[in-house]
Formats: C-alpha cells, structure tokens, sequence
C-alpha cells in the first residue's frame, strides 16, 4: 500500500504512531479502542508495514517518512545531549505526572504516592491510568523506575532540560 493509498484511518492511526513514539502496542490499544494488542499488531502489519519499525526496546517508532507524511510532531524531539531542552509532547495526564513527579536527585515515588500529588494538583485519574503513565514516560527516558518492593520513578532527567507540550488526548 503506497502513501496515496492510506485511508482516513490508516493515516489517523499512523498519525497517533508518530505523536505516541516511543509507544507499545497497548497504548495504540487504548488509543485506538481496539480488543487486543494482538488486534494492533495486526493491523501495524497489515496497514502500516512501511511506516513504522521497532526499536532495540520493542517500542514501536515511526519512520521519518511516515512524520512527513502525517505532518505530525513526534512524541519526543532531540536527545538532551546537545544542550537545548529535549521537547516532549505527551497527554494531559503525564504533563501533570512530570510536574509532581520527584527529581532526578529524590527520593523516588510509588504510584501511590504519585497519585495522590496529582489529585492534590486537581487531577482525578484512577490508579492504573498513573501506572501506565509512568511506564509511558519511562519508555520516553523521562522517567526511571527503581525497583524497591514495589515500583517507584523519579524523573531520568532534571525538569529544566525538558519542554513538555500537553498534547491533546
């Protein structure tokens, strides 16, 4: 299948693999309302072949030409390496996970405790919703998790070498 020949959903679907990247095939799950994550695999293969790769991590990348494409923005832009912020666009919720989060140098929290500083901050997710979150921005590098008796994260880089973009959910 050629550009020219992607549908309303194929390009909507390649556009949410651009905006979500690094990403895993349940946040595509959950993006797209699909059953499974077997169901997004397929659909990747069947439709998107062309468009999309997997990193070393499994994590699920666009190509270069699939951005153009789309003339989306990537979910992450630039390496923090080269002095300048790294720009990070992710949903409402994470926006608010990296306000709260604890820093690079602190002590880090459970998903608990996470939760609760972010309801203290107005928002009213539920406890899953903050977990995968988590791994989301865990998966970009913005996160760390330590592994304790349970999970807990800390912000990976310092909150000045970011730009976060709420993007829209």
């Amino acid at each position: 299948m050629s550009e020219q020949e992607l549908d309303e959903t194929a390009r909507e679907r390649l556009a949410d693999v651009v905006s979500l990247q690094p990403t895993k095939n349940g946040e595509l799950q959950d993006r797209w309302g699909v059953e499974s994550g077997s169901e997004v695999h397929q659909y990747l293969e069947g439709s998107l072949k062309r468009f999309y790769y997997r990193d070393d991590d499994s994590l699920i990348r666009a190509t270069a030409k699939a951005a153009d494409l789309v003339d989306v923005k990537p979910g992450i832009e630039g390496d923090g390496e080269t002095g300048g912020p790294r720009v990070v666009r992710v949903p409402t919720l994470q926006v608010g996970i990296i306000e709260v989060l604890a820093g690079r140098e602190s002590e880090p929290q459970s998903v608990v405790s996470v939760l609760h500083d972010l309801r203290d901050d107005g928002y009213d997710p539920e406890v899953d919703d903050v977990r995968s979150a988590l791994r989301s921005l865990e998966s970009k590098g913005v996160a760390t998790s330590i592994k304790k008796t349970v999970p807990t994260f800390r912000l990976a880089v310092d909150r000045d070498e970011l730009e976060v973009e709420a993007r829209e959910d």
